[in-house]
This record gives structure tokens, C-alpha cells and sequence, in this order.
């Protein structure tokens, strides 16, 4: 049975490690990643993925004030559990194909969304993802494990 997800959310920001605001569409750049992103880039982490799931989990323990973007994620998805992903799975992401690099990170020091969360599900939950097909990928628009 096929693993189907949707997208809730694309988001934004010109800085790493602050909070990314969403857009309508994203444009993903094959081997780059988010189009004006700070993360994206020529390396295995071009783009991030969280989903809601993760982000329930914080509130449960009383986070409050969480959007998506919070957490620095490009795409806040629903329905896949991300991070039981094995690293190589491809995923058709609403017009693009994008390939699990890695699961969880860590945390650089003085992370804005730690110090205004307090904790943060990134570095176990959060997947990234590099490129492999461009394409524009909307709120809505539907994720295929391959």
C-alpha cells in the first residue's frame, strides 16, 4: 500500500535558524532547494520537512503559539509519519521528486525557535530532503512515498 501525505504549509526565510513565514507556492530548484530559501543550497540538506504530528506532540505538552514555520521547516506535512522514513526514500511532493538525506539534526546553539519553544522537535523528527525533480509545490498538493 502507498504511503500518501498532503501538504499543509510551505515556508520561507531568508536566515537560518529564525522562524520561516509561509507562502502561497514554493518553486523547488532541482539540486537547490527552496527558491530565496537560507537553507537552500548545493548540499544534502536542501530542503526540511515536519510534519503535524510532531508539531501536536508540543502542544500536548502545553507549547502554545506554534505555526507552521516554527520550527524552521519548509514543508509542514500530514498524514506520513516523516521520520520513519528510511534516508533514500523518494517522495513525489505536489510537481517535484525529492530524496530523504537525513533524519533529525542538531540543534545549533542559539536557535530562535528552541529559545521561544523551549524545546524542539527538529532534531529527532524533522527530515531534509535534496531535489532530484524541480517544480512548484502548493498548500493542498499531495505527497507520494515512491
Amino acid at each position: 500500500m502507498k504511503k500518501i501525505g498532503k501538504v499543509l504549509d510551505i515556508n520561507i526565510s531568508e536566515k537560518k535558524g529564525v522562524i520561516k513565514t509561509p507562502l502561497k507556492e514554493g518553486i523547488f530548484i532541482e539540486d537547490f532547494g527552496l527558491e530565496g530559501d537560507a537553507h537552500a543550497g548545493k548540499w544534502h540538506r536542501q530542503v526540511s520537512l515536519l510534519g503535524i504530528e510532531s508539531f501536536n506532540k508540543m502542544i500536548e505538552l502545553g507549547i502554545k503559539d506554534l505555526d507552521h514555520g516554527s520550527f524552521a521547516e519548509n514543508i509542514t506535512t500530514e498524514g506520513i509519519i516523516l521520520y520513519e522514513l528510511p534516508v533514500g526514500t523518494r517522495m513525489k511532493i505536489g510537481e517535484t521528486i525529492q530524496e530523504v538525506t537525513q533524519i533529525g539534526k542538531e540543534c545549533h546553539t542559539g536557535c530562535a525557535i528552541a529559545q521561544k519553544v523551549g524545546k524542539c522537535v527538529m532534531p529527532k523528527e524533522g527530515i531534509f530532503t535534496k531535489v532530484i525533480k524541480g517544480g512548484i509545490v502548493r498548500p493542498g498538493d499531495i505527497i507520494e512515498v515512491l
